[in-house]
């Protein structure tokens, strides 16, 4: 069943990320929220992933202007769009789910990723994604070269794998006409379809604080050095533009290097790594956020 779209200037239901996800923003959004420029004429997300900048945004009341959501992820896309216009059907599979985890969790989370039906319809491939992230180890997506699925069950007492009411905001948010979901690699999208006084917010897999650290599986062709000198130039390409752009990556050499032009739009801040496998090291690191523009003006 449909949501009616989202009239304008009526405030929409708060939502969140109904997914958990490496590298998520929620721990940093009182800090993304001081830095979003007052003014853009577009909103641009390349790197979907949980969405959490794209729902804090919602949830204020802040995205007033044409968004466009974008992800090389295609299951992630998916997801998002059975979300969007078929969230009812979409509950009814995970409250299903949710039943059978509850009786049998090992059985229930391993027979579901590995006997994965290709030919599946979109709602069904939608719940299981949903279904394994909220049950696999630390919420990682992780995929082979063949692109599968290969993450363990996590150890969890009584995970949530079925959150109606924010599923159904999330739907409401979605329905709006002036919000666009996409598959698409960043490139095109950013070097094709941004313009003058849009707003690009680019949160890529992180370049890694160790060699040990390096997490590449996000799709099956990974994110690499080359992929985040790329990165760079193309925000400087969309400044020259006159493109408004905010990023976040690690604080590393590497990536305080390729972003040296804009040292003084650099804004050190304090997060957690959730994916570790040892919880005394998913404090303490730094992270980056990065824009070409004034945070004091917008």
């Amino acid at each position: 069943m449909r949501h009616q779209e989202k009239i304008q200037n009526e405030r929409q239901p708060e939502c969140y990320p109904f997914l958990k996800w490496a590298g998520g923003k929620t721990q940093l959004l009182s800090k993304i929220g001081k830095v979003l420029p007052q003014y853009y004429a577009r909103y641009f997300e390349p790197f979907l992933g949980g969405g959490a900048v794209f729902f804090y945004m919602v949830s204020n009341n802040n995205m007033r202007s044409e968004a466009h959501l974008i992800d090389i992820n295609k299951e992630l896309i998916n997801t998002y769009n059975v979300i969007k216009s078929n969230v009812e059907e979409l509950i009814v599979i995970l409250v299903k789910y949710q039943e059978e985890y509850n009786k049998s969790p090992v059985k229930f989370y391993y027979d579901l990723r590995d006997k994965f039906d290709r030919d599946a319809t979109t709602i069904a491939k939608a719940a299981r994604t949903i279904a394994l992230n909220k049950t696999c180890y630390n919420g990682l997506y992780r995929v082979n070269r063949n692109g599968e699925f290969n993450v363990p069950m996590g150890r969890y007492k009584k995970p949530v794998i079925c959150d109606s009411e924010n599923l159904r905001n999330i739907s409401n948010a979605l329905l709006n006409s002036k919000i666009h979901l996409y598959f698409s690699d960043y490139r095109t999208v950013l070097v094709g379809k941004t313009k003058e006084d849009d707003f690009i917010y680019l949160d890529p897999p992180y370049d890694p604080v160790s060699t040990t650290a390096r997490f590449t599986g996000y799709t099956e062709y990974g994110f690499t050095d080359k992929d985040q000198r790329d990165l760079s130039l193309i925000f400087m390409k969309l400044t020259d533009r006159g493109s408004k752009v905010l990023l976040s990556n690690s604080d590393t050499p590497f990536i305080r290097e390729l972003y040296k032009d804009f040292s003084r739009y650099m804004c050190q801040v304090n997060a957690l790594r959730s994916i570790n496998s040892s919880s005394s090291k998913r404090t303490g690191h730094k992270e980056l956020l990065i824009s070409n523009y004034s945070t004091n003006t917008g």
